[in-house]
């Protein structure tokens, strides 16, 4: 991994996924990225969800790369303190509800005041305004609101929850993460400092062209009922003569052709996009069960038409795609961009609360005296 951000510090206040994904990515990237974590607890995540003996695996997948110091915000002491580090630091990232940090006194004003060229986000679930901006909520509550959920799932059916959390990937972390280095990138050409305010909701309302396309379009948008949803034969999911399951996305007319000749219905090519779809569905939901998933994983094999097994995650892992990309390495998952040319991937593993309170504050001039009486007072 070429460390893109080399020479960037990043003081990360967040806690759980949105924030700490967005800040080890940049880790990876080269970025000095610095956890500051409250003294009694830290990180939730450092406790939440499957442990073993070196703590929660969860915290460690998303941590890994980085520093934490414990500081505690609540005090005017600690609050000197993380001022000093921002006298140097390039980036901020906050994940509190609204108002919280100017509580601390460390909202993006008073930043600013210190170090003007800072590029300061806050990632939250609503955004900074608007009537639900101090409103509590978690990834469900914002795909629910976005629309997303409303289209996801079976047709006559209830709203499916997705198995993994995007709105706190895509709409938060991964538009955090955008928008931090195209302020970097601005703030290199002259621009100064920036301000950005990441609504998760925001962000997954931006994930909705396709479907904003047919709304727009007086076309009704509703679970299992659209051409990328459910809605169509050709892009569907089938069960298999073993339970199993696979992903057909013949949308094409290319793919559909490729189909219907793999499975000897070359009768069906006219078909695939008729007005009578579940017709068209019950056709192949007879055809896919006549054979097991590994059985139609050999013969799609040599066709050239978008049919793939539904792998469980353990099956994932293992898949040989994923193998020869390394996208899982042991008990982590990598950083998914390959950059050219490549140097030595970071490897330092999440770090345990605290691990580098001393180091960092001692670079700002703290002797071991005077850490010591912080540790004594709660600040540290």
């Amino acid at each position: 991994m070429r460390q893109l951000l080399k020479g960037i510090r990043v003081l990360d206040l967040t806690r759980l996924y949105p924030g700490p994904f967005c800040t080890m990515m940049m880790a990876e990237l080269g970025a000095e990225v610095i956890k500051v974590e409250s003294p009694d607890e830290g990180d939730y995540l450092r406790v939440m969800g499957p442990a073993d003996a070196e703590g929660g695996l969860s915290f460690r997948l998303l941590n890994r790369n980085k520093k934490s110091i414990t500081l505690n915000l609540k005090t005017a002491e600690g609050v000197e303190i993380f001022m000093r580090l921002v006298k140097d630091a390039d980036v901020l990232v906050e994940g509190f509800r609204p108002g919280v940090v100017t509580a601390l006194n460390i909202d993006y004003e008073a930043i600013k005041g210190v170090n003007p060229e800072i590029i300061y986000c806050s990632i939250t679930g609503y955004g900074q305004d608007g009537p639900y901006r101090n409103r509590a909520g978690h990834d469900l509550n914002y795909i629910a609101i976005s629309g997303i959920l409303g289209i996801t799932g079976l047709q006559n059916g209830q709203p499916i929850i997705p198995g993994v959390q995007i709105g706190d990937v895509g709409g938060g972390a991964l538009m955090a993460l955008s928008g931090i280095l195209a302020a970097l990138y601005g703030r290199a050409n002259g621009q100064g400092g920036s301000y950005l305010d990441v609504s998760m909701l925001d962000g997954l309302i931006s994930w909705l062209p396709l479907s904003a396309a047919d709304h727009f379009a007086g076309l009704p948008v509703g679970r299992g009922s659209s051409l990328l949803n459910g809605g169509y034969a050709c892009y569907h999911v089938y069960q298999t003569a073993d339970e199993g399951y696979m992903a057909l996305g013949a949308l094409e007319v290319k793919f559909w052709l490729s189909f219907c000749r793999a499975v000897g219905r070359e009768d069906l090519i006219e078909r695939q996009y008729e007005e009578n779809q579940e017709s068209l569905k019950n056709e192949l939901k007879n055809i896919f069960l006549q054979y097991d998933r590994q059985s139609w994983e050999a013969i799609f094999s040599s066709h050239d038409c978008c049919c793939e097994p539904v792998l469980s995650l353990a099956e994932a892992f293992k898949h040989p795609q994923v193998q020869a990309r390394q996208a899982v390495r042991n008990t982590s998952l990598s950083f998914p961009l390959k950059i050219t040319p490549r140097e030595e991937p970071l490897t330092q593993p999440a770090p345990h609360l605290g691990e580098h309170t001393a180091e960092v504050l001692a670079a700002l001039g703290y002797g071991q005296n005077e850490l010591e009486e912080l540790k004594k007072k709660g600040i540290i």
